[in-house]
């Protein structure tokens, strides 16, 4: 699967190791844990059971039915005691057991947790087990279970969250492209598995937003408040905040002043968004002008709602009034390159973070991150143990990266009183030819065409 080695790994090192595990695996639907799972389980003694929202006792009998179907055997009792005596791998081999959404089942019955651990600590099935249990529910898995599991929480192995894949795994799904459509492609979609398969790579970016997200029959035309409605409800008063973050009201009292609400009512739907991996606080990394730095400030993180919010949500009369086409040109076009800067610093900070990891950089990266302040801003600040940094500037939306855009780098590490040991300006448009002369014997500064580096 793509972008998933790692994680796959992490999971067969458990396995392989002697003694029983419990490993929760968990992440949004579309960031392919079942499919993860699904490859991990090949050639493995496994017994998988997906637990659908319906009463404990409903559990209970649609487990031991399908524990019985399995493994051909007949139940005397219906508790999961008996049912993880029964389950087995036959040989001498390691047993997956395989729980997915298994929140529905622990939301209503505490049995089940004791049953599981029972399980790990050998008292029910004796073979060596690895336990997978696996959910969908974000919020519940990060806030709820470590209450839930209490001092049980010391039985689990390792919590695994599948995050979206990375711009290097997005490139790699569409190999012929050129880097500014792959970077197009992370702009509208992010790193979002499952949605690469209804992305056409025979066509360009505005081809497939008009087919599949502006057209009515496309895979992405609802999707955005889909994903919300299903998690969170009040849509509503989400699509309002949401809208008002995507036209650039970063600030608390910005969305307080544009949508109406109360601050503590936004503060706790901005939490709700949060907790769904829909929105982000937005924090500058940490430097001696701490003063001239914007604090407070919102974004969507979510990058396909991030599109829907900024482009078509604001002119659903027209979508369904005028052609994709017409919709495109007139509401997305101009903009589109402006909008794409944010995620082309994404990509270079991925590439400083792979040039790190294979000890290529001037420095080893400590820790990195961007600096917004109310002049001007900082692409990236890469920052070694001792404090030594590595600034960078990103230039995607220009035709070139000049010298002036350096002046004005210059000037925001002024406010935010930070100095460079070395410099990395990444361009996907060229360079100034006066810039080249200046930094060419200035060693401290690096020019870097991610054109060729990518």
């Amino acid at each position: 699967m793509t972008g998933r080695k790692s994680q796959l790994q992490y999971i067969e090192q458990s396995y392989s190791q002697s003694g029983n595990q419990i490993l929760v695996l968990y992440g949004r639907r579309d960031n392919q844990a079942r499919e993860l799972v699904q490859e991990f389980c090949q050639n493995k003694k496994f017994f998988y059971y997906y637990a659908p929202e319906v009463s404990a006792k409903a559990q209970k009998a649609r487990m031991g039915r399908e524990i019985a179907e399995h493994y051909k055997i007949s139940l005397s009792d219906q508790n999961y005691d008996t049912y993880f005596k029964r389950v087995k791998s036959g040989d001498a081999s390691k047993l997956v057991l395989v729980v997915e959404e298994f929140q529905h089942i622990l939301k209503k019955d505490l049995e089940f947790l004791n049953s599981v651990i029972k399980l790990k600590n050998k008292k029910l099935y004796p073979g060596p087990v690895l336990i997978l249990l696996c959910s969908s529910d974000i919020p519940w898995i990060e806030q709820e279970l470590p209450q839930i599991l209490g001092k049980a929480e010391k039985k689990i192995a390792g919590i695994l969250k599948l995050e979206e894949l990375r711009f290097g795994d997005v490139a790699v799904s569409f190999p012929d492209y050129d880097l500014s459509q792959k970077v197009e492609v992370y702009g509208v979609l992010g790193g979002v598995p499952e949605y690469f398969h209804h992305w056409d790579p025979r066509g360009d970016c505005r081809h497939n937003i008009c087919m599949e997200i502006l057209s009515p029959q496309g895979y992405f035309h609802n999707k955005a408040e889909t994903l919300i409605r299903s998690q969170l409800r009040e849509l509503t008063v989400y699509d309002t905040i949401l809208e008002a973050m995507a036209s650039g009201k970063r600030k608390l009292n910005e969305l307080y002043q544009e949508t109406g609400f109360s601050r503590a009512k936004i503060s706790v739907y901005l939490k709700n968004l949060m907790a769904f991996d829909v929105v982000e606080k937005v924090s500058s990394f940490e430097t001696g002008g701490w003063e001239n730095a914007q604090k407070g400030l919102y974004q969507i993180k979510d990058t396909f709602i991030n599109f829907w919010f900024k482009f078509v949500y604001p002119h659903l009369s027209d979508l369904y009034q005028i052609s994709p086409e017409q919709f495109y040109d007139q509401y997305i076009a101009a903009e589109m390159q402006d909008y794409l800067n944010r995620y082309f610093v994404k990509v270079c900070m991925e590439y400083l973070e792979d040039l790190n990891n294979a000890q290529k950089l001037p420095l080893e990266i400590h820790k990195m991150g961007t600096w917004v302040g109310k002049k001007g801003n900082i692409d990236i600040i890469a920052q070694n143990s001792v404090r030594e940094n590595l600034i960078c500037l990103c230039n995607w939306s220009h035709p070139e990266m000049t010298f002036e855009m350096c002046q004005k780098l210059f000037a925001s590490m002024e406010q935010a009183k930070v100095s460079a040991n070395f410099y990395y300006l990444f361009s996907a448009r060229g360079f100034e030819e006066k810039l080249v002369k200046m930094v060419s014997e200035e060693k401290r500064i690096l020019l870097v065409d991610m054109n060729q580096a990518i």
